[in-house]
């Protein structure tokens, strides 16, 4: 899914960030969800802010089916999966965008809570600030993955071509340089005994059977 100076290795390191942020956000929610249940109701109630009502943390479930749309669309040239990639960028940039809202307005507000929940609602909003950072990193990803897929639906038909072609080139330039690898190992002293040695067994081998058969 490269575009413009995007390589197809950036996209798939993106990709892989995006399932990152997903699955981290799917543990802070867990977190959250422990640490809330476990206060005690007091004289002025608990900490239960908007963000945890409407578990915006849980929404990292949608980073992580982004991030594997994007990473297959980039390993396997195909329009449809290239159309399903923007749709849950798409989707990813607004989910991101509400639950930056809902964060920033939590972190804005504060009210009184009882004594006992004071320290795990301070320790809940420390979540909160650290979520916001991830918020933002999320949208800048999905944003630019939207940008790309959408550049790359736009292209030519020759300019598909001539991608699909450059992907080809390069698998053969890797295979290539793999097969030169090998024969290099093979042209050592350590890997030229070990292949003669190979060579002087599989010959007792076959002797022995040809004296067998003799017999």
């Amino acid at each position: 899914m490269a575009c413009g100076n995007t390589s197809t290795a950036d996209s798939l390191v993106l990709g892989a960030i995006q399932i990152m942020i997903g699955i981290f956000h799917i543990f802070m929610w867990y977190f959250l969800l422990v640490l809330y249940m476990g206060q005690i109701k007091g004289v002025f109630g608990t900490y239960e802010p908007i963000t945890y009502k409407t578990g915006c943390a849980f929404w990292g479930i949608f980073y992580i089916v982004s991030g594997a749309s994007t990473i297959r669309s980039t390993q396997k040239s195909s329009q449809y999966l290239t159309i399903w990639a923007l749709i849950m960028n798409i989707f990813s940039v607004i989910t991101a965008f509400i639950a930056l809202c809902l964060t920033v307005f939590e972190l804005s507000t504060f009210h009184s809570v009882s004594y006992r929940n004071y320290g795990q609602a301070k320790l809940g909003r420390e979540v909160s600030r650290i979520l916001l950072a991830s918020y933002l990193l999320e949208i800048g990803i999905a944003l630019a993955h939207s940008i790309c897929c959408c550049a790359r639906l736009n292209e030519t038909e020759d300019q598909r071509t001539r991608r699909s072609s450059s992907l080809q080139l390069n698998k053969k330039t890797r295979s290539a340089r793999a097969s030169k690898e090998q024969t290099e190992d093979l042209r050592k002293p350590h890997s030229r005994s070990s292949f003669l040695s190979l060579s002087k067994k599989s010959s007792s081998t076959r002797a022995s059977q040809g004296r067998k058969a003799i017999e």
